[in-house]
């Protein structure tokens, strides 16, 4: 499926992220013969088999929930050429004009500029508020306890394992306010910023264990500035953690946000079904 000849255009950390959304015509497809039809629903298929076996890389399909979209999928992987390539397989798998994109987003896997370093760790933490002494056992253990936090925080974030088995899903983009007076989030400074951050992170813990998000970057890369997934089992907790985050100042003062997609993370076979393309 890669061309070897090309090489790979791969960031020095983390991965590519695409967000795509069809709408499935209806009257293209009905046009079709039923050995067309056949053919098609087998190039989708054989199509996502094949990606999903690439290195490295996740696929995710969703039935859209309302009339903005039919049908989505989430893709990640490393190499930009190769989310070119399953982007522009995907799109004219089911032959011409029958998927038709209605909303894409590019973003990457990232750090956050606001994790807490070691040196900000043992200095507010250990030493400030706990009280630690640098060099006794508990210091060393809570020293080394962090840093394989940290380490796992860190990959998680740069090479997320996506999950295929929580149903809800949710995509949104967002920007930090920059124009309005005392709201411009990139004229604040950076010790404000962390500060506000740190709440907001605490905000997000609460919902451990119901909303797995992965925040992406894409300033530069598209219109907004980060990309928003979210996955839960009940829509109710997608529903209260946007809504909960709304209160956080982060969010209040300085979040703009895009258009909200949600959908049901269903197997391929299924969502054929439920556009109408089933045999």
């Amino acid at each position: 499926m890669t061309d070897k000849t090309i090489p790979p255009v791969v960031p020095f950390e983390g991965w590519h992220v695409v967000h795509v959304f069809y709408h499935f015509e209806h009257a293209v497809w009905a046009n079709l013969s039923r050995s067309e039809q056949a053919a098609s629903r087998e190039n989708l298929l054989r199509a996502v088999e094949e990606i999903r076996a690439a290195p490295s890389t996740q696929l995710m399909l969703f039935s859209m929930v309302t009339p903005k979209a039919d049908f989505g999928f989430m893709l990640l992987t490393p190499d930009l050429h190769d989310a070119d390539r399953f982007e522009k397989r995907l799109t004219r798998s089911m032959g011409p004009d029958v998927l038709t994109p209605v909303y894409s987003y590019l973003s990457q896997t990232e750090r956050s500029e606001y994790t807490t370093t070691e040196a900000e760790f043992i200095a507010e933490t250990l030493k400030d508020e706990r009280k630690l002494t640098e060099g006794t056992p508990e210091f060393d253990q809570a020293l080394a306890d962090f840093r394989t936090r940290m380490e796992k925080y860190g990959k998680d974030r740069l090479y997320p394992n996506m999950p295929h088995d929580w149903e809800v899903f949710c995509f949104y983009p967002m920007s930090k306010r920059r124009g309005a007076p005392g709201q411009n989030w990139y004229a604040s400074p950076f010790e404000v910023r962390r500060k506000l951050m740190g709440g907001h992170a605490r905000v997000g813990r609460q919902w451990s264990g119901k909303i797995r998000q992965l925040i992406t970057g894409s300033t530069g890369l598209d219109s907004w500035e980060w990309g928003v997934t979210l996955f839960g089992h009940d829509p109710a907790h997608v529903k209260g953690i946007v809504y909960e985050m709304r209160f956080d100042e982060v969010s209040a003062q300085f979040a703009e946000f895009g258009p909200f997609y949600i959908g049901l993370q269903v197997p391929a076979p299924e969502i054929l079904k439920r556009i109408g393309a089933e045999s």
